[in-house]
């Protein structure tokens, strides 16, 4: 049987939210456990609840005291390596974007003029009738790094 869909929203019922929260803290503290077993990594998991005085933390208190003490013993280079907030995060996937769209650009253009030269080759001139103008002379092929890399005479 699947589960539905849970909908991200505040839970304004309060023994539900407290309930939901009992659930997914448990899930959360058996995730960390399995990726440290599994990985053979260092991990702890501090949680603070509005339902209990102190926080939960695991694997125990001196083990989070030991894995947070080793992380501030690393230079400040290795402990900001990967981090990032949400701003260099989505800069980082806008600029991902925009390159794959440019290799896109690049791949439908290059498509595109091999189609033509394909329909020069076999003779079917009438896609191009409605503008003569563009073939009289021959035409530059640009790429998308803007550079004109070749010369091309298309059919008349």
């Amino acid at each position: 049987m699947t589960r539905k869909k849970v909908k991200l929203a505040f839970i304004s019922n309060d023994s539900s939210r407290k309930a939901t929260f009992k659930k997914r803290r448990k899930g959360l503290l058996k995730k960390v456990n399995e990726l440290s077993t599994l990985c053979g990594i260092n991990a702890c998991a501090i949680i603070y609840s509005p339902y209990d005085s102190n926080p939960e933390v695991w694997p125990s208190n001196a083990g989070v005291q030991r894995i947070v003490s080793e992380f501030k013993t690393l230079p400040e280079m290795d402990q900001h390596k990967k981090m990032v907030d949400q701003e260099t995060f989505l800069r980082q996937r806008i600029a991902k974007a925009y390159e794959h769209l440019k290799r896109q650009k690049k791949d439908n253009r290059e498509l595109e003029m091999t189609e033509v030269m394909f329909q020069c080759l076999i003779g079917n001139m009438g896609m191009f009738k409605s503008e003569p103008e563009l073939w009289s002379e021959p035409t530059t092929v640009v790429y998308g790094d803007g550079e004109p890399s070749s010369t091309i005479e298309l059919c008349r």
